[in-house]
């Protein structure tokens, strides 16, 4: 028979943290910290198997899960002294989901499940407070009609708001149990109203109906977004645990709370978090009560006047110190825990690896290295490389001036300015038209994963630092405000208001998640510095990896950006992306419009000094490092005028009919550009192009040397070569170039000519034209297009729906597809390599900064990936962790 359930408590548990893919991350660390003896409130996981077949068989069970369960059931009544569905002694259990990864507010809860109008008079008797008990029993109903029932959380709200107007309380807690009695009454007749028959009262129908909503959570909307946006296959499935439940809102000697064994936000070596006197978990993040500091030291630092845990329970405070320091150690990593005192006692309810900001992943990272508790290699591996980004951005100007609004909690740090929406919708909407924006909301809920993923920032008005809009912005790499009180926010009117001041929809903001403050207004913005943790941990990954990393850059600027970030020279000049300065249009339209080579010699040679100086700023700039440079690659039409008044502007300055041009114009455009008049091609029709770009480039490497005192080796790239001929027709005019250069100078430049390899028969020939290619860089965003025969500027209108329909499971432009083009990226190696065995070869597509891309580099031994100036840090720490990969197999 099939093992479904594993049980744990009472110092011992079925299963392991190994048994993570079986347990899920939650059942897998709460039996984990049974083992180590910690207080974990006993229960059971329904393995994720259970969820597999869930969907594999019309959402049904095993037949012997229901057995299994019954079990289970009863050994946490023998370890708790108590019966589930007794009316008397009754267990009550939480039930929670728990998937192999993190997914923070995406799936389901629900607590204090067996209570019904019998058993809440046994709590009552039990505990001997009868507030708690139907505190405790509102809150079921609610949780349970939302998550399990569908009927709207809001609505539940909504009926508590008013009582409590009516009855003149500010607070949850100011209610006494006879109201508490009557909102339950209202909370029932809502769900009657709504599904026409009664709130369930049989705690084995409401068991079984919390475990199918967590199994139905997780294919829910959200849910499915987040595991899209963090790459989290649908088959891994979720686990569902039921436990034991203890109390955090049984008066002022229980609580309950969240913590960090070090600061998720910078990385601080301490600990972290925040609570609630007489609360339950959600209490702590829904925000609807300001939540309290857990140290003294952070209590002072924040200002607050709410006494910290460290304060008001002393004796759980050491106890839970102790234990945050034991995980930390048995984990080898930053912890974040959930924690419930029930009358003093220390329940802990929850450990895993905590998300953090890139920031604090870096510092944790080294700093765990220098402390030994891990070593250089595993604190490379720690750090998402993806995650750099978030270093990447800018910080506010500290001399710009600030319009400060209101402020809030710095819940997630750097800062944004966009256009003020309200909903996750609009935000999408707007982003899709390119437009910035900052989502504000009164509080975030997983609902709003599109909308905030669609953001610069969010700001939510309620919600502390470990609120759902704090942890999911921190993970996503936004900045975030959180809790800001001062401002009211009305959704109908579509206004933000604080301090007599109203913002409108549309209106530009700026949020500063360092300060948590908002501003008024577009804010001007510096490039961040990266040094100290950063720098080391990059020095480490320097050391470690195998392949070069280079930048794709076309301007001094982006070339100063890239050696900054640690670029090893340059993978790939875009020369056609210098031609678009309003000084250089003219004459290459002059060029492309003209009808004899004459005419067109006479337009290059107005372009050959500015092409110069371009090529030796950056050979001045890379001081000695390589610099790959493609000759002209796109369609002549993309040059060209596309109005009347920039034809008439052509025409007046070489002289001609504007009609006549029009003409011209109209004859150039092709249909398919992409597998039209390009690369090589233009070379073949136009070699005096060909000539002044190479001729640019040997007098640019001429003048470099002598201001360097360096030699300039450039490599000049022959694009969409298909053929050898192809190659070979260009390679001979720019040898000849060569030549007329070293004798013009007296100075001979050493040089490599190679091509982009971009089509797929090229990388079938690739022998062939390694016989006179020097190096291969393989462009594969052309690539990717030929091979799929997809164009990138049409594939968002579908490539979407072939995810969500599981057809694909990336989008092959944004991470290399490494079964079909990758094959074909393989052929050219081997086939290169084996025509040239010291043949270079290089990635100089998007790619190039994408991680998963960058492992497949690795095993083919590309020599260098090259990527955008921004995306040079995370390719060099990427590169590190491929290459540890390789040596573990």
């Amino acid at each position: 028979m099939a093992k479904w359930v594993y049980g744990f408590g009472d110092g011992r548990a079925e299963g392991a943290a190994e048994m993570r893919d079986l347990l899920g991350g939650k059942g897998a660390n709460l039996a984990e910290m049974s083992n180590l003896g910690l207080p974990v409130p006993p229960g059971f996981t329904i393995t994720t198997e259970v969820c597999t077949w869930y969907y594999d068989n019309g959402r049904q069970y095993p037949a012997d899960l229901d057995t299994q369960v019954d079990a289970a059931l009863t050994a946490i009544g023998d370890m708790t002294g108590r019966v589930f569905g007794d009316k008397d002694n009754p267990l009550l259990v939480s039930v929670r989901s728990g998937a192999r990864a993190s997914m923070p507010g995406m799936m389901d809860t629900v607590l204090n499940l067996g209570l019904n109008d019998q058993t809440v008079l046994a709590l009552e008797a039990a505990s001997g407070d009868a507030r708690f008990a139907y505190d405790s029993y509102r809150r079921f109903i609610q949780m349970y009609s939302d998550v399990v029932l569908g009927v709207e959380h809001h609505a539940f709200e909504e009926i508590l708001d008013i009582f409590k107007e009516g009855k003149g309380h500010a607070l949850d807690t100011d209610l006494s149990p006879d109201e508490w009695k009557q909102v339950i009454e209202r909370y029932k007749a809502l769900v009657e109203e709504e599904l026409d028959q009664p709130f369930p009262q049989d705690p084995r129908e409401q068991l079984w109906g919390a475990i199918g909503a967590v199994f139905g959570s997780w294919m829910n909307p959200r849910a499915n977004t987040y595991r899209a946006l963090y790459n989290i296959p649908a088959n891994w499935g979720t686990a569902v645990n039921v436990q034991a439940m203890v109390f955090g809102n049984m008066g002022d000697t229980s609580a309950t709370g969240v913590a960090f064994t070090r600061n998720p936000s910078t990385g601080e070596n301490a600990l972290y978090g925040e609570f609630l006197v007489n609360a339950q978990g959600e209490d702590v993040v829904a925000g609807t009560r300001t939540p309290q500091n857990i140290t003294e030291a952070a209590r002072i630092e924040a200002k607050s006047d709410k006494p910290s845990l460290e304060k008001v329970m002393p004796e759980a405070f050491g106890q839970f110190l102790e234990i945050c320091n034991k995980l930390e150690q048995h984990y080898c990593d930053m912890q974040d825990l959930e924690f419930t005192i029930e009358r003093g006692r220390l329940w802990m309810l929850q450990t895993r690896s905590g998300k953090r900001t890139a920031k604090a992943a870096m510092k944790i990272a080294v700093d765990m290295a220098d402390e030994g508790l891990i070593s250089h290699e595993e604190a490379i591996l720690r750090v998402d490389p993806a995650a750099l980004d978030q270093l990447l951005h800018p910080t506010i100007d500290p001399a710009a001036r600030r319009d400060i609004v209101a402020t809030g909690l710095p819940a997630s740090p750097g800062a944004a300015s966009g256009q003020l929406v309200f909903t996750s919708d609009e935000a999408v909407e707007l982003a899709g038209t390119e437009q910035k924006v900052i989502l504000a909301r009164v509080e975030t809920s997983p609902e709003d994963i599109h909308g905030m993923h669609a953001s610069q920032g969010i700001l939510t008005t309620r919600g502390g630092m470990t609120s759902h809009a704090a942890v999911v912005a921190r993970g996503m790499g936004k900045p975030c405000v959180s809790g800001a009180g001062s401002i009211v926010i009305d959704y109908r009117k579509e206004t933000l208001t604080a301090g007599g001041r109203t913002f409108n929809k549309g209106d530009i903001v700026t949020i500063d998640g360092g300060t948590g403050e908002l501003l008024a207004g577009a804010v001007p913005m510096l490039q961040p510095q990266l040094s100290g943790d950063f720098a080391e941990l990059m020095e480490w990954a320097d050391d470690v990896r195998r392949m070069k990393i280079r930048t794709n850059a076309d301007t001094p600027t982006d070339a100063r950006h890239a050696r900054d970030f640690g670029a090893e020279g340059i993978g790939l000049c875009r020369t056609e992306h210098m031609f678009f300065d309003d000084e250089r249009i003219i004459a290459v339209r002059e060029m492309i419009l003209a009808e004899t080579e004459t005419g067109r010699r006479t337009a290059l040679a107005k372009l050959l000094p500015m092409q110069r100086q371009d090529f030796t700023e950056l050979f001045e700039i890379m001081h000695g490092l390589p610099v790959t440079i493609r000759l002209l690659d796109p369609p002549l039409h993309e040059f060209l005028p596309k109005t009347e008044k920039g034809i008439a502007e052509v025409a007046s300055v070489m002289g001609v009919d504007p009609e006549r041009l029009r003409a011209r114009t109209h004859a150039l455009v092709e249909l398919n550009p992409m597998l039209g008049h390009r690369g090589c091609r233009l070379a073949i029709t136009y070699p005096e192009v060909a000539e002044m770009q190479a001729r640019a480039i040997f007098e640019a490497a001429v003048a470099a040397a002598k201001t360097t005192g360096e030699p300039v080796v450039p490599e000049i790239m022959v694009p969409l070569v298909s053929l050898k001929p192809e190659f070979d027709f260009v390679k001979a005019r720019i040898d000849a170039m060569a030549e007329a250069v070293a004798q013009e100078t007296g100075v001979t430049v050493a040089y490599q000519v190679g091509t982009m390899i971009e089509l797929p028969r090229a990388c079938l020939r690739a022998a062939e034209i390694a016989e006179t290619a020097e190096f291969f860089s393989f462009g594969t965003n052309d690539l990717t297009q030929t091979a799929f025969g997809i164009s990138r500027d049409d594939a968002a209108s579908f490539i979407g729906d072939y995810m969500k329909k599981g057809l694909i499971d990336q989008d092959p432009f944004i991470s290399l597809d490494p079964e079909g083009v990758g094959e074909l990226v393989q052929i050219g190696c081997e086939r290169g390599r084996a025509q040239r065995p010291d043949i270079k070869l290089g990635i100089c597509g998007e790619h190039g900064g994408d991680p998963a891309s960058i492992d497949f580099c690795e095993s083919v031994k590309l020599d260098y990936v090259s990527c955008s100036p921004f995306r040079v840090p995370i390719a060099r720490l990427a590169a590190a962790q491929a290459t540890l990969k390789a040596r573990k197999g």
